[in-house]
Order: C-alpha cells, then sequence, then structure tokens
C-alpha cells in the first residue's frame, strides 16, 4: 500500500483546491460528482474527504468509471441530480496536475 495522502498528492501535484472551493460555493451545489484517470483514484477518497469538511451541507460523489481525458465525462449519471461534476487529472488543463 501506497501512502495515498492529501499530504502527498499536493507533494507530486498542483492541486487548485481553492477553484473547486469558489465554484461549489458560487454555484450553491448540493451533490458533486468528482471523476479521476486511473493514476489519481487512489487519492479520491481523500480530496473528497478534503472538502466534506469544508462543505458540510454537500453530497460528494466520486465515479470510478473509467477516464481517458477531459473529453471522457460520465454520461450515466440520470437520477444523481449532480450539480457539478470536478474531473481531476494530469494536465495543467485540469484542476489537478503533476509538478
Amino acid at each position: 500500500m501506497g501512502d495515498y495522502s492529501l499530504e502527498k498528492l499536493k507533494e507530486n501535484y498542483e492541486v487548485d483546491f481553492d477553484s473547486i472551493s469558489k465554484e461549489i460555493g458560487k454555484n450553491g451545489a448540493k451533490r458533486v460528482l468528482f471523476q479521476f484517470p486511473d493514476g489519481l483514484k487512489p487519492y479520491a477518497t481523500a480530496v473528497v474527504d478534503y472538502f466534506e469538511l469544508e462543505f458540510k451541507e454537500v453530497d460528494f460523489f466520486i465515479y470510478f468509471g473509467s477516464c481517458f481525458g477531459a473529453c471522457d465525462v460520465p454520461v450515466d449519471l440520470e437520477g444523481l441530480d449532480i450539480d457539478l461534476v470536478f474531473q481531476i487529472g494530469h494536465n495543467s488543463m485540469m484542476p489537478c496536475y503533476l509538478k
């Protein structure tokens, strides 16, 4: 088992948590989904735990289906009433990228 803590994520990647927080607050989101590529999925629960501390009234979900890039948005979400989807990726176009 590796170290998949938030600290380790921040050590290896640029993570724009402030921008994500602003979007959640600005949109008044109540149901937020995070999508990660396979290489970042081990950090998924640490990321959600972080936001759950800040936004107690928001339900957070992790999409564990495939993610092959920014164009691979999950479309099978009917019935979940998701307000926002954040794709966390390895590229500077995403809210998280390799340092």
